[in-house]
């Protein structure tokens, strides 16, 4: 048992992660099953799991499924896509637990409005801490070459790979008390400095002339090599993000927060953001194919919104 945690652990800790610090000692945290733990409590005063709760909500009333996607619905021409919770490559039960989003079936619903005639406009629902940065190149790629408009609105935080994803987006709009950014990739660690509870005290042995397979970062060439990959991951995070936002990296790097959050104000100010407005807003300017005007009665839908939304609160 303690050797399958410390695969689990070791998986997790092994490839580079575009997240907030907090949400990664927390499905670490999931992933031993201690769910008492500090790392969990450190997350659940920030509201997250009633903002979910409201946004899932949110969507399902936003008019009839898409046909052919997961988890996406359709109203008046506008595609709505929610990416909520930690961002994983695929489903696990890692992400299941954390309720977090798959990218890969982010990206299948994203085709599938890409491909619907009917569809005029994808809106793509952000609220989430980040995640794996495995994939998201590549998905920021499409996204940012879609022939459809493409709107990222953003109901609670779009922090690091959520980020990365929404700043390709055609238009990003901001709740009032929304906030993006923490631009930057981290690699978790740990190191052993006592025998474990079971006594066993872990070890690799890695071959003579690959030293950097597991690097040590107890030596200054083993963090070195780590810097460098997390610095390899961070360049191309920053580039997509300049590409999307049409700015140069130099103005991500010293103005886009600096890893840090920024509220949605601020956000629009310095130019993460395009715009602060509702849901409503942005879906009242969808169009039906064919029409000139948006159609629709959206009165009864956004009364809806708000009253989920102030009982969650």
């Amino acid at each position: 048992m303690q050797d399958d945690l410390s695969r689990v652990l070791a998986a997790i800790r092994g490839q580079p992660w575009a997240i907030m610090p907090d949400y990664l000692g927390a499905i670490e945290a999931i992933a031993t099953r201690a769910f008492n733990a500090g790392a969990l409590q450190s997350v659940a005063a920030d509201g997250h799991a009633a903002r979910l709760d409201d946004g899932l909500h949110a969507v399902a009333a936003v008019g009839s499924r898409l046909e052919g996607a997961r988890m996406s619905t359709v109203r008046d021409g506008a595609a709505v896509l929610p990416v909520f919770g930690p961002i994983f490559p695929r489903a696990t039960m890692v992400s299941s637990s954390a309720g977090g989003a798959a990218l890969d079936a982010i990206m299948r619903d994203f085709r599938v409005a890409l491909a619907d005639p009917d569809v005029t406009q994808i809106v793509m629902l952000f609220d989430s801490p980040g995640g794996v940065v495995s994939g998201l190149g590549e998905a920021a790629e499409a996204i940012r070459a879609s022939v459809k408009p493409v709107t990222a609105f953003v109901t609670g935080q779009c922090a690091s790979a959520a980020y990365w994803l929404a700043s390709q987006a055609t238009t990003i709009v901001l709740e009032p008390a929304a906030s993006v950014g923490s631009i930057g990739v981290m690699l978790s660690g740990s190191r052993q400095v006592a025998p474990d509870a079971s006594g066993n005290r872990g070890f690799d042995v890695i071959s003579t002339h690959a030293p950097m397979k597991r690097p040590d970062p107890d030596t200054d060439d083993g963090r070195a090599a780590m810097q460098v990959s997390v610095d390899e991951a961070e360049a191309v995070f920053m580039a997509d993000v300049a590409k999307g936002r049409k700015v140069s990296v130099a103005t991500v790097r010293s103005e886009f927060g600096r890893g840090g959050m920024v509220v949605a104000k601020t956000a629009v100010e310095l130019g993460m953001a395009d715009q602060v407005g509702t849901l409503e807003g942005v879906l009242s300017k969808a169009r039906v194919p064919g029409d000139k005007k948006a159609g629709g009665q959206r009165a009864p839908f956004s009364a809806q919104v708000e009253m989920r939304r102030r009982a969650a609160n």
